[in-house]
């Protein structure tokens, strides 16, 4: 065999570079989770201790209004003097579980769903697929308003327009994970032996399907908060919580984007909502890389 050119392209024996490659992903993998860990850890804590972390209460008026930050006000005061600090140490609280409580019932419809509609994929399958299809046609953030404007301005009705809305994603990615578990060779032995189907999804598909919901659910928690906030600006959240979103929809009404205030009113709920989102998102993308079948067979 005679010598290559030498601009022939040489590939790497298996088993040498490839093992190196996915080490190298796998470790990615491990930073982006931790980073993201971090940022949720933090976050919770500082929900956790709202109440130590605050100097004031958020509600009661401790200042002259619009006061710049200082020692005694961290972050300045609003309009009405009260402590903003105090307001976004607080607006954690909300904000997390407004999305914790969204995506959960997101993510228990979508399992729902997808475990069905995977499980039994012909008639009850396709009909289920069918409604989550119209679903993701529909615009999604117009038909949001519309249902958040009509069922009136309250905690509990953003928390249900969100889960009710942002099921579809969670249970196709369900649905796919279910698929190819039903054909393994350990269910169709058990199904052979007379299992129910009860029995099989029970037993053989709801342990392996929960943990690639997990995933989806850390990733639906990181919407769930995007979405809050974004109703909470344009006022169809409720104005009376103290949330990362009020706190911005309050400095758009009383004008302080056009005043020195929206750098200590408008800034620092912003930075949050953004770490919040990220952080969940970081965490979703390193479970979903581990967990999520299809994208390790990818890898």
């Amino acid at each position: 065999m005679g010598p290559l050119p030498a601009d022939a392209a040489v590939e790497p024996a298996p088993g040498v570079a490839q093992p190196a490659t996915r080490q190298g992903r796998r470790r990615t993998d491990g930073v982006i989770g931790a980073v993201g860990l971090a940022i949720v850890v933090g976050l919770v804590l500082v929900a956790v201790l709202a109440g130590v972390l605050s100097p004031y209460d958020p509600a009661e008026r401790v200042g002259r209004p619009f006061l710049p930050p200082g020692p005694e006000h961290p972050l300045g005061t609003n309009d009405i003097g009260q402590d903003l600090f105090s307001e976004l140490v607080h607006g954690a609280r909300v904000s997390l579980t407004v999305g914790v409580v969204a995506a959960l019932m997101s993510i228990l419809i979508g399992t729902i769903v997808g475990v069905l509609a995977g499980f039994y994929p012909r008639r009850l399958g396709a009909a289920l697929m069918r409604g989550v299809d119209l679903l993701l046609v529909i615009p999604f953030l117009p038909l949001l308003i519309i249902l958040a404007a009509y069922l009136g301005r309250s905690l509990w009705t953003t928390v249900v327009v969100i889960g009710l809305l942002s099921w579809a994603s969670a249970a196709r990615i369900i649905r796919s994970g279910v698929i190819s578990l039903r054909d393994r060779d350990h269910i169709l032995a058990a199904r052979t032996m007379g299992a129910s189907d009860r029995h099989l999804v029970r037993r053989h598909v709801l342990p392996m399907v929960l943990l690639l919901a997990l995933g989806v659910f850390v990733q639906a928690t990181s919407a769930a908060i995007l979405l809050e906030a974004a109703l909470s600006f344009l006022g169809l959240g409720d104005p009376l919580q103290k949330s990362w979103g009020t706190m911005l929809y309050w400095a758009q009404v009383r004008g302080a984007f056009l005043t020195p205030a929206w750098l200590w009113w408008v800034v620092p709920p912003g930075l949050m909502i953004a770490a919040a989102a990220l952080g969940f998102a970081l965490l979703g993308f390193s479970m979903e890389q581990r967990l999520n079948p299809r994208l390790r067979r990818s890898r």
